[in-house]
This record gives structure tokens, sequence and C-alpha cells, in this order.
């Protein structure tokens, strides 16, 4: 079987699988395993079709959330395209076990599967949430593989109830008081620097945010600068880290949930 796969994700869990011999092309983004050397077709929203039907696939993976419909259906005019979009753990469990089974490696998938359950075991209770990008903010909502990756191991999404992902000012946010905020560095890439604004304490802790457009100087509420009840109130943040560790599904959820063990 000739495969071209448009996921990344995807890509590093094949090769996992035993299964790498198969693949024929992948995008500019697979950088999993290290060093992969396949032909590359562009990205994962602009691949080369040209180049795909060149390979001669039999089966290309897409992904809903990754990859363009009017690409994958284009494609489906000369190769079987199957489209993936696991949102919870189990679902990733169920697309090793149909990989495993799809390429003759079910004993490879069944030992993957092992370990994502090993690691998929609660340790800790605590609130959380996870923007995704900053300009404007927005956050994982409920219904997403990140927030069912965290709650998994004891978090719960202060934002369950949104759907998909909501656009929320940061203030607001942290208005709910999570204990923790992830930022992972992609997509959007957060660095030590947003990491530190969020830290710094906020109107919902106390202080105030600086000015921003325009909206002129927040008000203080006077909460104590020191002691045991101030600390409470100041969120702590993990991160940046990388962003494939969260947003990425298949073998490297595995690797996401180790992640999470050892940072909390």
């Amino acid at each position: 079987m000739r495969v071209v796969s448009l996921v990344p994700s995807l890509t590093e869990t094949l090769f996992a699988l035993g299964a790498g011999d198969s693949v024929v092309g992948i995008t500019d983004f697979c950088i999993f395993p290290e060093g992969i050397d396949r032909p590359r077709v562009g990205g994962t929203k602009t691949p080369n079709i040209a180049r795909i039907r060149q390979l001669q696939p039999d089966l290309v993976y897409v992904n809903v959330e990754e990859n363009l419909k009017k690409h994958a259906e284009e494609i489906a005019t000369f190769a079987r395209v199957v489209a993936t979009e696991p949102k919870t753990i189990d679902d990733v469990a169920a697309l090793i076990e149909m990989l495993g089974t799809t390429h003759d490696c079910e004993k490879q998938a069944a030992e993957l599967i092992q370990q994502l359950t090993a690691n998929s075991e609660q340790r800790t209770d605590f609130s959380f949430v996870v923007p995704i990008w900053k300009k404007p903010w927005m956050w994982c909502g409920g219904d997403t593989y990140v927030s069912n990756l965290v709650e998994s191991v004891g978090g719960r999404n202060l934002l369950r109830d949104c759907a998909r992902y909501p656009r929320l000012e940061l203030e607001d946010v942290l208005s709910l008081k999570p204990d923790i905020v992830f930022l992972p560095d992609e997509p959007f890439a957060f660095t030590r620097t947003d990491a530190d604004a969020i830290m710094t304490p906020h109107p919902a802790s106390g202080h105030p945010l600086p000015a921003s457009r325009g909206e002129g100087k927040r008000a203080r509420v006077p909460l104590p600068l020191a002691g045991e009840g101030a600390a409470k109130r100041r969120v702590r943040v993990i991160g940046p880290f990388p962003g494939h560790l969260f947003t990425w599904h298949g073998v490297r959820t595995i690797e996401g949930l180790r992640f999470l063990h050892s940072s909390l």
C-alpha cells in the first residue's frame, strides 16, 4: 500500500506502528520521527495536489480540522481518502487501532494503546484554561481534543461549556480564577513574556492590568499584597512548551500525557 499523510501526527504514528515503509509522501510540517526523509507535498492547508497524484497513493490520510475539505474532495478523485477527527483519548485509541488494522500492525497498535491507557490515570484535581491564539485571544472549549487530554489527568476546563474555540478577553478568563494556564507554543507562538504577563496579578486578583485600547486606567480592587491569601490568587502558568504535546494526536498523545504528569 502506498500512503500519503497530510497529518503530521498520523505520519509519526504510522512510523511508530512500523508502517513507515508504506508512507510515500508527507507534509512540510511532518517533523517526527526525527530525521524523517520522504517526499514533501506542501503544507497541511496548501498541499500540492499534482505532486500527490504523481506519487500514485492508494490511500491519503487527512484530518477534518487540519486539512481543507476541497483538497480532500479533489484527492478523492484518484485515491482513497480517510478523514480523522479525534476529540478524546478514547478516539485516539480507536484511531491507533484502526491504523493497526489497516496496515497489519495490530500487535504494535495494542502495545501503543496499552501505553496510552497506562498514562491516562488521573493524578490530581485542578482547574485550567488553554489559549491557542492571542490576537484575538482564543481558547480551547470543552469539545476539543486539547481539553479532553488535560481533563483525562484530573483537570477541569473552566471553558468546558464553550464550543470549539471561543474568543474571550484575557482578563475575563482570568476572572474565572483558573489554577493553571497552559501555554503551548502552537498554533500561536506564545513566549515567556506572555507567561509573565499572565502571572502578573490582574483585576480579578486585586491588581490592574496595564491600560490598553484607549480604555483608560483599570480599577484596583484592594486585596492583600503578601501572605497566603495573595499567593492563592496568583495563577500558575505552565509553558511555553512544545505545542505538539497538546495538539498532536496518536502516538504523540502518550508524550502529551507524560508531559502533564511530570508538570503537575
